[in-house]
């Protein structure tokens, strides 16, 4: 029994689904979620730092050079992700209304996340160094492109001359809280690095625990916005299944995808980590910039949903890479 259950129950899956119950029915105040928000972003900028120590100058230059790898998560990323969006977006207005599908529309639009992007490429053993350089560049010209992406596809985007403002905030907080360190990181990598490398249980728990603190804050703060109050049981269900079958859809396209530019397993698992997922962290803000108030916050709940899907199915994802040999 116990075979079984270390076979098929993930314990940071477990955790997971733990965090994200938690966060959505134990109500905290406005200075908890404070100092939540302060943990996570304390964690990722940590996290990052690692990374940087991690990793040798020559593989983030050779994951910068990695053209086909680079070139499928931003084709993954802005183009494939955005056909799906519009299709998806038209095909559930009957069943959940416009605002929530434009909603979905909204969720293509966005680039991919960072920080579980890069965690679970790490945890699947995947080319992390890769999956920085890619998660980055998606998110520097996310600042650009989804404003435009939207003004061009969605109608009624008020405000979308503001998301420039928002754009370049979310613009500082990818340089300062993710670049930075990964560059002091590598300043130390020659001094440090070999020890870091030699630590990997550690680096593992860092990647893990960042993503259940992250998720925590995400998750609580949407519950205490209200997210949920408008929002019917039967419309959550069908939301989670579209975005059920938009994120296999999106995982079978980069995992497949990969074997088609003839990329290598840790290529592919770069792709597939940061070609299927969507930021919340920089879909939320950005939502509050390019849409009124009222909208807004129905805008924002297939983000935060997908969001959590995302999780949980790629942290089952790469638990089960992590184990190919």
């Amino acid at each position: 029994m116990r075979r079984v259950l270390s076979r098929w129950v993930d314990p940071f899956v477990v955790a997971l689904v733990g965090v994200l119950v938690l966060g959505m029915v134990v109500p905290i105040g406005p200075d908890v979620q404070r100092v939540a928000d302060v943990v996570a972003d304390v964690a990722v900028t940590v996290l990052f730092g690692v990374y940087g120590m991690r990793l040798s100058t020559g593989e983030v230059w050779a994951g910068l050079r990695n053209w086909r790898l680079q070139g499928g998560i931003l084709a993954a990323t802005y183009v494939v992700f955005p056909v799906l969006g519009l299709v998806v977006a038209w095909a559930v207005t009957p069943l959940v209304g416009a605002p929530l599908a434009a909603g979905m529309l909204y969720l293509a639009l966005l680039p991919s996340t960072v920080q579980s992007s890069v965690a679970f490429t790490s945890v699947a053993r995947g080319n992390v160094a890769g999956a920085i350089c890619g998660a980055t560049v998606s998110n520097v010209l996310g600042m650009v492109l989804t404003p435009l992406l939207v003004l061009w596809l969605m109608s009624g985007a008020d405000g979308v001359a503001a998301g420039a403002s928002g754009g370049f905030g979310g613009l500082r907080t990818v340089l300062l809280q993710l670049l930075a360190p990964f560059v002091v990181g590598q300043l130390l990598q020659p001094w440090v690095g070999e020890r870091v490398r030699a630590r990997r249980r550690l680096t593992q728990a860092v990647d893990r625990g960042t993503i259940l603190v992250v998720v925590f804050s995400a998750v609580a703060a949407a519950s205490a916005a209200g997210v949920w109050a408008d929002i019917s049981a039967w419309a959550v269900v069908a939301l989670l299944a579209v975005s059920a079958l938009l994120l296999g859809v999106m995982l079978a396209v980069t995992w497949w995808g990969g074997a088609a530019l003839r990329l290598p397993v840790e290529d592919r698992v770069a792709l597939l980590m940061c070609g299927s997922k969507k930021s919340l962290a920089t879909g939320l803000p950005m939502a509050s910039v390019l849409f009124p108030v009222a909208a807004a916050g129905v805008i924002a709940v297939p983000v935060i949903l997908f969001h959590q899907l995302q999780l949980v199915v790629c942290a089952v994802l790469a638990r089960r890479l992590a184990q190919r040999d």
